[in-house]
């Protein structure tokens, strides 16, 4: 089968299509035939080697896992005599390591749970990762509750677009910070306010929140408290790509360390692929209260494109890989 994989750290060059065995499913995996997966910055990072700190487990030299990808759609080719909850032909999504290939196997009760009918592959494999960072850092780390005031820095890209309408699903108002160009997308995923950051200064708003979430990670701890509530949460989910050594932990440890005596708490968390989760996110999708957004697809083979489109950092939603 074709698989992405990448023998050295590097641009996105570095990645290339190989011929590799086709996986064999264990007692309790299915083998899934990917139909389209997608890009998030935990394979930019990955590819790029970066930051230097990840090395003892990304690899020194070279990488120690030399697959690609975790987001994936497809169709349930075989299944494992241990295997209860799929039958081949069944239509799936979920999340796994080496994604980026035509097959991949999973656990039974590995992250990957039934698509619903009224998605496409390609929007199903669009969720993953995305989402589940949305979902865990608004309900788990952010403590969303039914009228909240709710503030997402950065809503107009992958994370951002699924955390505007995790955030309705679960009652909060919305109040979602982008460019002009992505003004009318946010306000048509339901947020309640847009605020255009090339016109109008958040931080200076007479607004205050129970919660923001900041994925773009643009404005530091001071500016980003004047708008919290004195028991607010800020949940950290992005940040600028920073030093070769540090990348985002610089920024991430730059505001934690200010909110050190401060009564607004701060989280920074790495989403955890799950199959409870999953399942609530494919109710989400079922009831349409979630719609995956697409900015751009490449064919498998262009991996390359989409990596570096993706660390441009402009992309509107999710930047999808059909196989």
């Amino acid at each position: 089968m074709r698989a992405v994989v990448h023998d050295s750290f590097g641009s996105p060059d570095v990645l290339a299509i190989r011929e590799i065995e086709k996986p064999t499913p264990a007692d309790d995996e299915v083998l899934v035939r990917v139909r389209a997966a997608s890009v998030n910055p935990v394979e930019w990072y990955g590819v790029a080697g970066r930051p230097w700190v990840g090395r003892p487990q990304m690899g020194f030299l070279k990488p120690k896992e030399s697959r690609v990808g975790v987001d994936f759609a497809g169709m349930v080719e075989v299944v494992g005599k241990d295997v209860t909850q799929f039958q081949p032909g069944d239509e799936v999504f979920g999340g796994r390591s080496g994604a980026f290939a035509e097959y991949v196997c999973v656990r039974d009760e590995g992250a990957v749970v039934a698509k619903p009918a009224n998605v496409t592959f390609e929007e199903a494999a669009a969720v993953p990762v995305a989402a589940l960072t949305a979902l865990q850092g608004l309900r788990d780390k952010g403590q969303v509750q039914p009228g909240h005031k709710v503030l997402i820095n950065g809503a107009s890209g992958g994370v951002g677009t699924f955390a505007v309408q995790i955030a309705k699903a679960l009652g909060a108002e919305v109040t979602a910070v982008c460019s002009t160009r992505n003004v009318e997308l946010v306000r048509s995923l339901g947020a309640d306010h847009v605020i255009d950051y090339t016109r109008e200064d958040f931080t200076r708003s007479d607004r205050c929140y129970d919660l923001m979430l900041d994925v773009a990670g643009s404005r530091s701890w001071s500016e980003c408290r004047r708008v919290l509530d004195p028991q607010a949460t800020l949940v950290i989910i992005g940040a600028p790509k920073g030093t070769r050594l540090l990348g985002p932990l610089s920024h991430i440890v730059k505001v934690r360390l200010a909110a050190l005596r401060s009564s607004q708490k701060v989280v920074f968390f790495m989403a955890k692929v799950n199959k409870a989760d999953m399942e609530v996110l494919r109710e989400l999708l079922e009831a349409g209260k979630v719609t995956p957004v697409i900015d751009r697809r490449y064919e498998l083979s262009e991996i390359a494109d989409a990596l570096r489109y993706l660390g441009e950092g402009h992309a509107q939603g999710k930047i999808v890989l059909t196989v």
